[in-house]
């Protein structure tokens, strides 16, 4: 029998970070995919130039917003489906299911509604006082009207590929986006610039390549969680049947993630649009360029909440609270090491890729883009560690940490800061991002302190 160091060790043996990689590395696998195809996608209508990037991009964002809410939705409902993956309970799990998909379906009409009757304002709410608003707002509506329908796909997606990652089975989900993101490219490459006989859209081109390749990978998920038999899943005809005491808790505890995720995401919409009304497109593009390589970089960040949700969520569904707070530390220590080793090399990486992937956007976009990059980069393990405390929290069901950690410091500190810097300084974006981003030191703090109070420690398939 393996012997356990103490509680309170900072550092795991080694066959546990073994088998936390194990569960990560998948997940790692299918965003690194993702952001790979992201990266293509963006040197694709990198070619039409800074405003059709910037265009395409600032939807992107809005898109990001819908994501990071059914996100949200499937966190809820994922909390217990890891928790009665570790009581062997396959009921729980569906019922935890069919709420993922209701309410990420719910919020797929709410957003897709929005995209058609106000698409234009919405963009430039995004873009004001940037000199090139105009251009992108007409070239961005277009182009959000028509990917909004890839909403509907995308909330039954997440919602099994994400039950996949809870139960410890990711393979499926990275096989699933692996086969629906290369239809995406191949969809790029004809549509935008017309080849193999094709119509040249352009920008409009990337919008049906997004809608094929959305349609595909839920047939695939579909088929694929029938096929296996997978413990959550129930068919779209049963979705209704789920007990009610069950919804309202999981909704109790995905209101305060709710609030959190919210809070997060409207105060980096603000900074967004704040540093976005500095010069014209080439500030856009080059943004949202430092991004696209960032993505690559998060994936560490998917991969750690994923491992954190099923090693000490599964441990607590078992009733093996020491077992979770030891894991819990070792996974927090992990994540900040592996945020160190990540960083250091990825910035050289990017100095040799930014260049030959945005060769088409202007030298300001591509300077504007190397900036963003390294800056996050240098915050990577402090996201490691922070982004650690917020998945073992909600694993044990304390969504509350969250949103106070979230609250205070995006209210009080990001979101003023935010207007300070953009209406009393000539700083240029990427500084003005850098300066924000130190309110994240707080953010740790007041999370390290609550985790501390061990409200996570808690079995909770008794309900």
């Amino acid at each position: 029998m393996r012997s356990y160091p103490q509680i309170g060790s900072r550092f795991g043996p080694l066959y546990f970070y073994k088998e936390a990689i194990a569960i990560a590395l998948p997940v790692m696998l299918q965003q690194f995919i993702m952001s790979m195809v992201s990266l293509v996608d963006n040197f694709m209508v990198a070619g039409l130039g800074d405003i059709s990037m910037a265009a395409v991009n600032v939807t992107n964002h809005l898109s990001f917003v819908f994501f990071v809410m059914i996100s949200t939705i499937c966190q809820a409902g994922g909390i217990y489906i890891a928790q009665f993956r570790g009581a062997n309970d396959s009921e729980g799990m569906k019922h935890a299911f069919r709420f993922k998909v209701i309410f990420a379906a719910i919020a797929a009409v709410l957003f897709f509604i929005l995209c058609r009757i106000i698409p234009d304002k919405m963009i430039a709410m995004m873009t004001m006082g940037n000199a090139a608003q105009e251009e992108i707002v007409i070239i961005g509506s277009g182009y959000l009207k028509l990917v909004s329908w890839t909403v509907f796909p995308a909330a039954i997606s997440v919602s099994i590929g994400t039950s996949f990652r809870e139960i410890a089975r990711p393979k499926g989900p990275l096989f699933v986006s692996a086969a629906a993101t290369l239809v995406n490219t191949v969809g790029n490459w004809i549509l935008i610039y017309g080849n193999l006989g094709a119509p040249r859209l352009e920008v409009t081109g990337a919008a049906y390549a997004t809608i094929i390749a959305r349609f595909t990978e839920l047939v695939i998920f579909l088929i694929f969680a029938n096929a296996v038999k997978a413990p959550f899943f129930v068919s779209l005809n049963k979705l209704l049947n789920i007990r009610r005491d069950l919804i309202a808790i999981i909704l109790s505890k995905s209101a305060m993630i709710f609030v959190s995720e919210v809070s997060w995401i409207s105060a980096e919409t603000l900074m967004i649009s704040m540093y976005n009304r500095r010069g014209g497109a080439e500030v856009v593009a080059g943004m949202a360029a430092g991004w696209t390589i960032a993505n690559i970089f998060f994936l560490l960040l998917g991969g750690i909440w994923t491992a954190s949700t099923v090693l000490v969520g599964g441990s607590l569904g078992a009733n093996k609270l020491d077992d979770a707070r030891r894991r819990a530390e070792w996974l927090k220590s992990g994540a900040f090491a592996a945020g160190v080793i990540l960083a250091l090399p990825g910035a050289a990486l990017s100095a040799v890729l930014i260049p030959l992937v945005f060769s088409n956007l202007s030298p300001d976009a591509r300077s504007t883009c190397l900036g963003l990059v390294l800056v996050i980069l240098a915050y990577l393990p402090l996201w490691g560690g922070l982004n650690t405390q917020f998945a073992i929290s909600r694993a044990g069901g304390d969504t509350a940490l969250g949103m106070y950690t979230d609250l205070i410091v995006n209210t009080l500190l990001f979101a003023p800061g935010a207007v300070v810097l953009s209406f009393f300084t000539p700083l240029s974006p990427v500084p003005m991002f850098a300066l924000l981003k130190t309110t994240d030191f707080v953010k740790y703090f007041v999370a390290s302190r609550l985790m501390k109070k061990e409200k996570w420690v808690r079995n909770l398939t008794g309900y």
